[in-house]
């Protein structure tokens, strides 16, 4: 149930690997989609507003959490790549160790700030207690996060895309019909779609740790390898904090786009929350080709195999520019189409909110081949083991949507806050091209002590006869 990914076109593995991570991705869109479906159509706009006006807190937390679980599952990608299953199978260990404890710290922290955190962003006051309801049941599900990540992950880094998307499926199918239930049957609002989210997850990562044991004879550890290893627990450290601080920092400029996107009024909170609900499901196929780039390179770069990582990026990345031309073709006419899925009729304002909301989708995806660039190269550095430089790629569209946020918003309003991302994603690919280029310089140097410009060069040269 594993694959190697060291061995055969670039271009082939990429997309094996990645198309089963899509469905897997966008699975996990679609019932995020639904939930604010059901939120907007059963309790109206400021309901969605609310659950809207947590997303970057929700993505400065779990887009930790995340980030660390993907960021420990690069030594096993690597130590797969270089055939030590026994060395693999501790590295496995001692991220259930450190998963534990972060879960446990994470869980405690964010439930007693929560207030506080939504109280800074200047949430609106006819938002307010929704959106607290929303995001502490959000955070109390922190363990069920770090379960199914931390699993789905390490599945991941042994080639195997598909038994996560199994597993994906079962959560999605689970979470809408307790979004119906707790909300129709038991009036629990918000909450209630907040609770179906955090048990479906925890259902999804309980089920897929029972098949984990049962089909993955290559993990089974035994009393030996369960111990816990300072030396390891730091090569964990180093890569998974790296990831998910990158996201941490990322959302710091997110919150602060939020902030002044709350000032605009609930309508806009609203118009944001459905052109990002849109443009995160369209940009699924980014974050699957960033998994496959991840353990494409943590495989070759651990297996010693150097020429094929510029390959892989290279082919990667041009499936992203045919792919981003395509979803703003698609969004440039159908853009209010998916916007109405998310409003119900009967609101006041309908008309300004699709147009605000349709904006927004339409700027987004002009420049997604950007976005495209960010999770590919990100996550290629990531996989070669330099995931520290994650964070200063975090920093560069951290600092792009605080100046946007900060400065544009309010002199010109909803316009300026669709420009923030993009203006990030420009940032940050400004930084991580020439940081991909080094870091594969880099390993050459560890390898053997040249570059390949130098280890072309010492190569003996063909004379031509000429006749």
């Amino acid at each position: 149930m594993t694959r190697d990914l060291t061995v055969g076109s670039p271009m082939k593995l990429i997309l094996g690997f990645a198309v089963p991570t899509l469905f897997g991705l966008l699975f996990q869109q679609m019932y995020n989609m639904v939930d604010a479906m059901i939120v907007g159509k059963l309790l109206g706009s400021q309901a969605l507003a609310a659950v809207g006006a947590t997303g970057s807190i929700s993505f400065l937390v779990i887009g930790f959490c995340c980030g660390v679980c993907n960021g420990f599952a690069i030594p096993v990608a690597q130590q797969t790549g270089a055939g030590d299953q026994a060395k693999m199978r501790r590295y496995v260990a001692n991220a259930v160790w450190l998963s534990i404890l972060f879960a446990a710290v994470m869980t405690v922290a964010t439930g007693i700030l929560c207030r506080r955190i939504l109280t800074a962003m200047h949430t609106p006051a006819d938002i307010f207690s929704n959106s607290y309801r929303y995001i502490f049941v959000i955070f109390m599900g922190i363990p069920a996060t770090y379960l199914y990540n931390l699993l789905a992950g390490v599945i991941r880094s042994l080639g195997d895309s598909r038994t996560p998307v199994y597993f994906l499926a079962l959560s999605s199918i689970l979470n809408i019909i307790l979004d119906l239930v707790l909300i129709l049957c038991f009036h629990l609002g918000v909450a209630g779609a907040a609770i179906a989210t955090v048990v479906s997850q925890g259902v999804s990562g309980i089920a897929c740790l029972v098949f984990v044991r049962r089909r993955f004879p290559v993990l089974r550890l035994s009393r030996e390898e369960l111990s816990l290893r300072p030396r390891l627990c730091l090569d964990l450290l180093s890569m998974g904090v790296p990831m998910g601080l990158q996201y941490s920092v990322t959302a710091i400029g997110s919150i602060v786009l939020q902030s002044a996107v709350n000032r605009l009024g609930s309508l806009y909170v609203a118009a944001v929350t459905a052109g990002s609900k849109v443009t995160g499901l369209l940009a699924c196929p980014f974050d699957a080709m960033g998994s496959a780039m991840a353990t494409y390179c943590g495989q070759n770069s651990g297996a010693g195999k150097l020429d094929r990582l510029g390959r892989g990026v290279r082919d990667c990345s041009l499936l992203g520019l045919i792919y981003s031309a395509a979803a703003f073709a698609a969004m440039f006419f159908l853009a209010p189409v998916f916007v109405r899925m998310f409003i119900d009729p009967e609101e006041t304002e309908v008309a300004a909110l699709v147009a605000r909301a349709s904006l927004f989708i339409r700027v987004n995806t002009a420049f997604f081949f950007p976005l495209a660039l960010v999770n590919i190269v990100r996550f290629s550095i990531q996989g070669m083991g330099f995931s520290p430089l994650a964070i200063l790629a975090g920093v560069f569209e951290m600092l792009a949507r605080s100046l946007v946020g900060r400065l544009l918003v309010p002199l010109y309003g909803f316009g300026a806050a669709c420009y923030a991302s993009p203006s990030a994603w420009i940032a940050a690919d400004i930084f991580l091209i020439p940081a991909c280029v080094w870091c594969i310089r880099r390993l050459y140097v560890h390898q053997s002590g040249r570059t390949p410009e130098r280890r072309r060069a010492s190569l003996p040269r063909v004379r031509r006869s000429h006749t």
